[in-house]
């Protein structure tokens, strides 16, 4: 059993796939780890250093996982940053690729484009192309608040707001840093249901704590935890994580 990653690699700081690589083999799980991007540092912090990988390069070691066999014991997917409007193409035939050799495997689509403050942070094409490829594709979509409200074209300033934008989009989602009054949460939505995981707001705002909370909430899953125990250890591990100590995290139960 194991996680298939397919986000950036950078060197310097603890941010996407690297960082969730670290994150899941904590623990105890598998990952195979494709890297969209070779970056130095995260681009928010300066000139990243590095390149995107090259589009050969990256379908070559597709080809070498798959014709190693190992996309049969691949139990969840997580795609994350994607340089350019081709990779978004590469990952939309990697899922399909996956559900063909495992029809059990679970897909985690993080539609990386922005956040609140800095607005689109990846190339128009790649915001364009998201929502039509991985989208449809996801079994669980993982935006923040800014990019829920992107794709669902809502306000998205408290639970019921994303809640109703989660409805929109017609797709299981969790949503991270949701505005709950003088709190933050993380929404966790079905079509039929929602629960809301909420803690303390922290003085601390890293970059990679969206990469990490949808680590270690596939990496629950593939434990075998419900979805409401993934939403809440991802949520506690990620908060302490972020803070250096343990935070209280509550489960509230969204009606309607």
């Amino acid at each position: 059993m194991s996680i298939l990653i397919l986000s950036s690699l950078v060197a310097a700081s603890r941010v996407g796939g690297s960082a969730q690589a670290a994150a899941l083999e904590r623990m105890g799980l598998e990952t195979i780890f494709l890297p969209t991007v070779l970056f130095g540092r995260h681009p928010g912090l300066g000139p990243p250093g590095g390149a995107p990988t090259p589009q050969d390069t990256l379908e070559g070691m597709i080809e070498g996982v798959a014709a190693s066999g190992a996309l049969a014991g691949v139990e969840v997917m997580i795609t994350g940053y994607f340089a350019s409007a081709a990779q978004v193409e590469v990952g939309a035939r990697l899922i399909d690729v996956l559900r063909r050799a495992n029809r059990a495997a679970r897909i985690l689509v993080d539609p990386i484009m922005g956040d609140e403050g800095r607005g689109l942070y990846v190339k128009d094409e790649v915001a364009e192309l998201l929502p039509r490829l991985l989208v449809p594709r996801a079994d669980v979509l993982a935006p923040n608040a800014w990019e829920l409200a992107r794709l669902s074209r809502r306000t998205v300033n408290d639970a019921a707001a994303a809640r109703a934008a989660a409805q929109m989009l017609g797709c299981t989602v969790l949503a991270s840093s949701i505005p709950v009054g003088d709190e933050i949460g993380v929404l966790f939505a079905s079509p039929n249901s929602a629960l809301l995981a909420v803690h303390q707001r922290l003085p601390a705002d890293p970059k990679g704590a969206g990469d990490l909370l949808t680590a270690i909430f596939a990496g629950s899953l593939a434990q075998g935890l419900s979805e409401a125990d993934a939403l809440a250890a991802a949520t506690a591990d990620t908060a302490a994580l972020v803070a250096g100590q343990p935070i209280d995290v509550r489960l509230e139960r969204l009606d309607g």
